[in-house]
């Protein structure tokens, strides 16, 4: 069964939305990064396998490279998890483990601001084209 036609975004995206995308994804390769520094050699908690929370977040790099608004939504809803474990860990943890919760915290508000401005302005962008 074929959906119905729903209108797409614009092929070529204005400098504005590539700029924006631009941040959101040296955001979320930074929070990558961090996350991964972090639990493997900053200030690491048991055997390493909390770096792998940063997986859903690499899966992402290949969507916001194509332009995938959908990406960026699942990306600025996800989000929310990191900030909460940013958060607790902010509260339980001294030394370089906080330092890293604090600055998780700041890389997930940074990126959840890109994705939302993207998104805003791609619709934006989308409805003036329709």
């Amino acid at each position: 069964m074929v959906s119905p036609a729903v209108p797409d975004v614009p092929a070529v995206p204005d400098a504005a939305v590539r700029q924006t995308r631009a941040l959101a994804l040296a955001s979320l390769i930074a929070l990558i990064v961090q996350g991964l520094a972090w639990e493997l050699w900053i200030a690491p908690t048991g055997s390493g396998t909390l770096a792998l929370k940063v997986l859903p977040l690499v899966a992402a790099i290949p969507g916001m490279l194509r332009h995938r608004l959908y990406t960026f939504r699942w990306v600025s809803m996800a989000l929310w998890l990191y900030v909460t474990e940013a958060l607790v860990r902010s509260t339980s943890e001294h030394g370089a483990g906080q330092a890293m919760a604090v600055v998780e915290l700041v890389l997930c508000i940074v990126l959840f601001v890109f994705c939302s401005l993207y998104v805003r302005r791609r619709l934006r962008g989308v409805k003036a084209a329709a």
